[in-house]
């Protein structure tokens, strides 16, 4: 088993998501339960084991669960949200993490911290400040985790893995036109397209991709992967990406 995914059912109210740096779209609900399906899908294909938090149909971001927790290190972090209205979310989050056993902190007010945030890469671990997180965020989880951070400024885009995630090997994938600077990273690898700019770690190679990155993909290959697509323009509309999704807690 490659590990447990944390995951949760889209909520009807989905439409009523936030959004910042993109405007408003219309959300097909329908269309959205379908792809959340088929992301699932490959998670388990992939050998994870699949674990729902409780649904939250009144909180129309909670599918977007990796912004309430971080896992990192063997410790769990629930997060404080910077927006107020999504705290509602972490509790139930924190009950699906609860029967995997690992040590749990808090983030507490007045620092804010979403998930989406936070980046390892190597043995770094990454932190961007912009609408959604502050600084004394970042110190609270640089305390709870026991892991120096690097602090990464952020204008641009709505989280840190918006605009840039880890490949297994250490380097860094992102898209440059997101990023205020790209000279925090270590190795970084332009992705061509902005969806290709997310990718999730599911094991032996894999990785998992919005199928809106055709050229990222082909990317990924000719560095030795495998990249396996899948659709999720609905919650791309409300600036999600294939890594906000879930939280992956490696076995």
């Amino acid at each position: 088993m490659a590990g447990t995914a944390v995951v949760r059912r889209p909520s009807p109210r989905l439409d009523e998501g936030i959004v910042t740096h993109v405007e408003r779209a219309p959300v097909d609900a329908e269309r959205a339960l379908a792809q959340w399906d088929a992301y699932v899908g490959a998670l388990r294909d992939h050998g994870w084991e699949i674990v729902e938090a409780a649904p939250a149909d009144d909180c129309p971001d909670g599918v977007f669960v990796e912004d309430a927790a971080v896992v990192l290190g063997g410790v769990a972090v629930l997060t404080c949200p910077g927006a107020e209205r999504r705290r509602a979310e972490v509790a139930s989050v924190a009950e699906a993490l609860a029967p995997i056993g690992l040590p749990t902190h808090e983030i507490v007010a007045p620092a804010t911290l979403d998930g989406g945030d936070v980046m390892a890469a190597g043995d770094t671990v990454y932190v961007g400040l912009g609408g959604r997180t502050n600084a004394e965020g970042a110190r609270q989880l640089e305390r709870a985790l026991g892991m120096p951070v690097v602090v990464v400024p952020l204008s641009r885009v709505l989280h840190l893995k918006s605009a840039v995630t880890a490949l297994p090997d250490g380097a860094v994938i992102g898209y440059p036109e997101a990023l205020d600077d790209t000279s925090p990273f270590g190795e970084f690898v332009a992705a061509p397209e902005e969806a290709g700019a997310h990718v999730v770690r599911l094991g032996d190679g894999a990785l998992l991709i919005a199928a809106g990155a055709p050229r990222t993909a082909e990317l990924l290959a000719a560095r030795g992967y495998r990249p396996v697509p899948v659709e999720i323009g609905e919650f791309e509309k409300l600036e999600g990406c294939v890594t906000c999704l879930s939280i992956r807690v490696r076995a």
